[in-house]
Protein backbone atom coordinates (compact mmCIF):
# COMPACT_ATOMS: atom_id res chain seq x y z
CA UNK A 1 0.00 0.00 0.00
CA UNK A 2 1.04 3.67 -0.63
CA UNK A 3 0.56 5.63 2.17
CA UNK A 4 0.02 9.63 1.45
CA UNK A 5 0.41 11.05 4.54
CA UNK A 6 -0.49 14.79 4.77
CA UNK A 7 -0.61 17.10 7.21
CA UNK A 8 -3.96 20.08 6.85
CA UNK A 9 -3.21 23.10 5.48
CA UNK A 10 -3.24 26.91 7.01
CA UNK A 11 -5.62 27.60 9.15
CA UNK A 12 -4.47 30.58 10.51
CA UNK A 13 -3.35 30.80 14.28
CA UNK A 14 -4.94 28.36 17.01
CA UNK A 15 -7.20 29.22 19.83
CA UNK A 16 -7.01 29.13 23.33
CA UNK A 17 -10.20 26.97 23.54
CA UNK A 18 -9.56 23.43 22.16
CA UNK A 19 -13.50 23.38 21.09
CA UNK A 20 -13.56 26.27 19.28
CA UNK A 21 -9.80 25.42 17.62
CA UNK A 22 -11.58 21.95 16.88
CA UNK A 23 -14.11 24.37 14.20
CA UNK A 24 -11.16 26.23 12.87
CA UNK A 25 -11.51 26.26 8.99
CA UNK A 26 -8.90 26.57 6.54
CA UNK A 27 -7.83 30.13 5.17
CA UNK A 28 -7.52 31.74 1.90
CA UNK A 29 -3.79 30.48 2.31
CA UNK A 30 -4.68 26.69 3.18
CA UNK A 31 -7.44 26.49 0.43
CA UNK A 32 -4.88 27.50 -2.47
CA UNK A 33 -2.29 25.19 -0.56
CA UNK A 34 -4.86 22.78 -1.37
CA UNK A 35 -5.12 23.42 -4.62
CA UNK A 36 -1.35 23.16 -5.16
CA UNK A 37 -0.92 19.92 -3.54
CA UNK A 38 -3.45 18.38 -5.50
CA UNK A 39 -1.95 19.35 -8.75
CA UNK A 40 1.23 18.05 -7.72
CA UNK A 41 -0.68 14.57 -7.00
CA UNK A 42 -2.31 14.51 -9.84
CA UNK A 43 1.05 15.25 -12.02
CA UNK A 44 2.62 12.32 -9.97
CA UNK A 45 -0.52 10.05 -10.77
CA UNK A 46 -1.49 9.63 -7.69
CA UNK A 47 -4.37 7.26 -7.24
CA UNK A 48 -6.09 6.53 -3.85
CA UNK A 49 -8.42 4.34 -2.52
CA UNK A 50 -9.91 6.07 0.36
CA UNK A 51 -9.48 9.06 1.57
CA UNK A 52 -9.09 9.36 6.29
CA UNK A 53 -9.41 12.25 7.99
CA UNK A 54 -8.69 13.87 11.43
CA UNK A 55 -12.41 14.72 12.69
CA UNK A 56 -11.38 18.18 12.97
CA UNK A 57 -12.74 20.51 10.67
CA UNK A 58 -9.26 22.19 8.74
CA UNK A 59 -8.34 18.64 8.26
CA UNK A 60 -11.53 17.52 7.04
CA UNK A 61 -11.64 20.61 4.54
CA UNK A 62 -8.39 19.45 3.46
CA UNK A 63 -8.85 15.75 2.97
CA UNK A 64 -11.71 17.05 0.91
CA UNK A 65 -10.41 19.53 -1.45
CA UNK A 66 -7.45 17.43 -2.27
CA UNK A 67 -9.71 13.74 -2.50
CA UNK A 68 -12.04 16.24 -4.95
CA UNK A 69 -9.22 17.28 -7.42
CA UNK A 70 -7.71 13.55 -7.16
CA UNK A 71 -11.21 12.52 -8.84
CA UNK A 72 -12.06 10.92 -5.27
CA UNK A 73 -15.92 10.45 -5.34
CA UNK A 74 -16.61 8.67 -2.03
CA UNK A 75 -17.44 10.27 1.14
CA UNK A 76 -14.22 11.44 3.46
CA UNK A 77 -13.90 8.98 6.43
CA UNK A 78 -13.17 10.06 9.73
CA UNK A 79 -10.76 8.81 12.30
CA UNK A 80 -10.08 9.25 15.62
CA UNK A 81 -6.42 7.74 14.84
CA UNK A 82 -5.55 11.05 13.02
CA UNK A 83 -6.71 13.73 15.39
CA UNK A 84 -4.44 15.59 17.59
CA UNK A 85 -3.49 13.45 20.82
CA UNK A 86 -4.00 10.36 19.05
CA UNK A 87 -1.58 7.47 19.79
CA UNK A 88 0.93 5.58 17.27
CA UNK A 89 -0.75 2.44 17.86
CA UNK A 90 -4.43 4.05 16.87
CA UNK A 91 -2.81 4.91 13.99
CA UNK A 92 -1.35 1.39 13.24
CA UNK A 93 -4.91 0.18 13.74
CA UNK A 94 -6.43 2.73 11.12
CA UNK A 95 -3.95 1.21 8.99
CA UNK A 96 -4.36 -2.62 9.56
CA UNK A 97 -8.18 -1.27 8.42
CA UNK A 98 -7.39 -0.26 4.94
CA UNK A 99 -4.44 -2.85 4.37
CA UNK A 100 -6.22 -3.96 1.50
CA UNK A 101 -6.26 -0.58 -0.48
CA UNK A 102 -3.87 0.17 -2.97
CA UNK A 103 -3.66 3.80 -2.07
CA UNK A 104 -4.34 5.97 1.15
CA UNK A 105 -4.66 9.70 1.40
CA UNK A 106 -4.60 10.35 5.55
CA UNK A 107 -4.89 13.90 6.76
CA UNK A 108 -4.16 14.95 10.26
CA UNK A 109 -1.89 17.27 12.12
CA UNK A 110 1.15 17.88 13.80
CA UNK A 111 3.09 16.60 16.31
CA UNK A 112 1.32 13.25 15.25
CA UNK A 113 1.89 13.11 11.36
CA UNK A 114 5.63 13.58 11.75
CA UNK A 115 5.68 11.80 14.86
CA UNK A 116 4.01 8.33 12.96
CA UNK A 117 6.02 9.31 9.61
CA UNK A 118 8.81 8.91 11.68
CA UNK A 119 8.07 5.48 13.45
CA UNK A 120 6.79 4.14 10.37
CA UNK A 121 9.73 4.51 8.55
CA UNK A 122 12.35 3.83 11.16
CA UNK A 123 10.80 0.78 12.40
CA UNK A 124 9.65 2.71 15.46
CA UNK A 125 12.85 4.04 16.01
CA UNK A 126 11.36 7.76 15.84
CA UNK A 127 13.64 10.08 12.93
CA UNK A 128 12.49 13.52 13.35
CA UNK A 129 10.65 14.80 9.97
CA UNK A 130 9.24 18.06 9.81
CA UNK A 131 6.11 18.53 7.94
CA UNK A 132 4.73 22.02 7.41
CA UNK A 133 0.92 22.56 7.11
CA UNK A 134 -0.19 21.13 3.39
CA UNK A 135 2.73 18.60 3.45
CA UNK A 136 2.85 15.25 1.51
CA UNK A 137 4.52 12.48 2.37
CA UNK A 138 4.72 8.98 0.27
CA UNK A 139 5.31 5.99 2.21
CA UNK A 140 5.52 2.64 0.74
CA UNK A 141 4.09 0.13 3.84
CA UNK A 142 5.03 -3.20 1.19
CA UNK A 143 8.94 -2.63 2.24
CA UNK A 144 9.94 -3.51 5.39
CA UNK A 145 10.50 -0.88 6.98
CA UNK A 146 8.01 1.25 5.45
CA UNK A 147 10.42 3.28 2.45
CA UNK A 148 9.41 6.92 2.81
CA UNK A 149 9.81 8.07 -1.24
CA UNK A 150 9.05 11.33 -1.04
CA UNK A 151 8.30 14.52 0.83
CA UNK A 152 6.48 17.84 -0.71
CA UNK A 153 5.82 20.77 0.85
CA UNK A 154 3.65 23.49 -0.60
CA UNK A 155 6.65 26.32 -0.85
CA UNK A 156 8.50 23.26 -2.88
CA UNK A 157 5.68 22.86 -5.18
CA UNK A 158 5.31 26.21 -5.55
CA UNK A 159 8.36 26.87 -6.97
CA UNK A 160 8.65 23.62 -8.87
CA UNK A 161 5.27 24.70 -10.21
CA UNK A 162 6.31 28.53 -11.29
CA UNK A 163 9.60 27.17 -13.10
CA UNK A 164 7.35 25.05 -15.24
CA UNK A 165 6.21 26.68 -18.30
CA UNK A 166 2.39 27.62 -18.51
CA UNK A 167 1.17 26.13 -21.68
CA UNK A 168 2.58 22.27 -19.88
CA UNK A 169 0.66 23.29 -16.09
CA UNK A 170 -2.41 20.74 -16.17
CA UNK A 171 -5.85 22.72 -16.41
CA UNK A 172 -7.60 21.93 -13.16
CA UNK A 173 -11.02 22.82 -11.57
CA UNK A 174 -11.49 25.99 -9.47
CA UNK A 175 -12.84 25.79 -6.28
Amino acid sequence: MNLYLMRHANAGLARGNPALDAKRALIKEGKEQCMLMARVLSALKVQVDVVVSSPLKRALQTAQFVGTELGYEAKVEVSPALAPGAEFADFQEMLAKYAGCEGVLAVGHNPNVFQFLGRLITANGGAAIRMRKGSVARVDLDRHPPLLQWLIDPRMARAIYLSVPKSSRPKTSRK
